[in-house]
This record gives structure tokens, C-alpha cells and sequence, in this order.
């Protein structure tokens, strides 16, 4: 089986960025970009669906293996390569990581990405204007998942206890882009705990080296 994956997707999208944390955080080599066997891959055409039956990033390529599904590609990571362990051994702690990683890919992505912050970086009002009312709507539900995430922070320095996990990895890129909006300063103003937790993720080496500025907007 090869060493190394290729991560299809562009660099910008939340959920590449976090594929691209595990391999960062194990040590494991990896090509990232649009392309397939060496071709550029045209988002939403045939062959991206071929690859991706919903039309998604990121799509793994692992030999001629292929993997879709970000908590899914960063469980196999975790299992399929030598480096640290993104997942605990106990039962427990492992299925709280899980947990996570199904809150973060789901309720937490569509409060705080795709209602949230996409309406800053794909604004639809007149004259390409932010909509203050889809804005003034999305707030509340935002408030609410990052008060979820403080509170899972009075219990150590990560998500889950204090060892970075997949879960941390999904959270990242989310919450990296959200503490760069001036829209959201006074809401983490809130939140101590997430900010400082925000900054501990970011100091982390493999943070330096994925969580860039974007040069195009931050999800696809």
C-alpha cells in the first residue's frame, strides 16, 4: 500500500484543512489540490461525481483506495498510519471523540460555516451586499454552539480531555475562520475558555502549516 494520500480538494475548505491537520499532526506525506491521477478535476462535473456521489470535498486517495467523508478519512488515517494517536484506546473517551466529530461535521458546520460565515464571503444582498437579516438570524444558533464548546472545554485543554484528537481537527479550521471575522469578536468575547482554546490550536506546528490565509473563499 503507498506511504502517501493525495486529499482532493481546494486548501480553502474547512473540511480539507482538517484532513489535512491529521496528516500534518501523524507525519504522514500527502498532495492536496483539485486534480485526479494527475488531471485537474473540474468541481461538480462527471468525473468529480464519480469520485463523490454528493459532489464533496475532500475525497482521500489512498492507492487505489478512495474515501469519502471527512470523520471517516480521519479515522482510517488515525488507524492506517504510524505517528501520535488521534483517537484515545479507552472505549469511552473514544466514542466522546466520535461524538464530536458528528456535532462538529454537522450541527456545528451548518451554524457557524454555511449560515454563518458564508454569508459574509458569498453575500447575496443588493449590489452583493451582507444581508444583516440573515446575519441577525444565524447569531443566535452561532451563540449557542460556541457555548456548547466552552462548556466542553471546563473539562481540559481540548475537546476531549487533554490530548488533540479528530475532533480537534474538525473544530480548527471552523473556528480559525470564525475568530478572524470582526463580525464575531464581541461573541468569542464571550467565550474565554474557546479563545484561549482557539489560540492553543494555533500555536500547534501542524496549525502553522494548514491554517493560512485563504485566497479564495473558505468552503466549497
Amino acid at each position: 500500500m503507498a506511504t502517501s494520500v493525495h486529499i482532493i480538494g481546494p486548501q480553502f475548505s474547512t473540511f480539507v484543512r482538517s484532513v489535512q491537520l491529521c496528516c500534518e499532526e501523524k507525519g504522514i506525506p500527502y498532495t492536496l489540490g483539485t486534480e485526479s491521477e494527475g488531471r485537474p478535476l473540474v468541481m461538480h462535473s462527471s468525473e468529480h461525481f464519480a469520485l463523490h456521489p454528493f459532489g464533496k470535498v475532500p475525497i482521500l486517495l489512498h492507492g487505489e483506495r478512495r474515501l469519502i467523508e471527512t470523520p471517516s478519512i480521519c479515522r482510517y488515517l488515525d488507524a492506517a498510519f504510524d505517528g501520535p494517536a488521534l483517537q484515545p484506546e479507552d472505549p469511552w473517551q473514544r466514542a466522546r471523540v466520535d461524538q464530536w466529530t458528528g456535532i462538529l461535521a454537522l450541527y456545528v458546520d451548518q451554524a457557524l460555516v454555511r449560515r454563518y460565515l458564508l454569508e459574509f464571503v458569498f453575500p447575496k444582498g443588493e449590489n452583493g451586499a451582507v444581508r444583516d437579516e440573515m446575519v441577525a438570524a444565524a447569531q443566535p444558533e452561532v451563540v449557542r454552539m460556541l457555548g456548547l464548546l466552552e462548556e466542553a472545554l471546563s473539562q481540559g485543554d481540548y475537546l476531549v480531555g487533554d490530548d488533540f484528537t479528530i475532533a480537534d481537527a474538525l473544530a480548527a479550521p471552523m473556528l480559525d475562520y470564525l475568530a478572524g471575522m470582526p463580525a464575531a469578536k464581541d461573541l468569542l468575547a464571550e467565550t474565554p475558555r474557546l479563545m484561549a482554546y482557539i489560540e492553543r490550536l494555533r500555536a500547534r506546528p501542524a496549525a502553522a502549516r494548514v491554517l493560512v490565509a485563504p485566497e479564495l473563499p473558505l468552503v466549497s
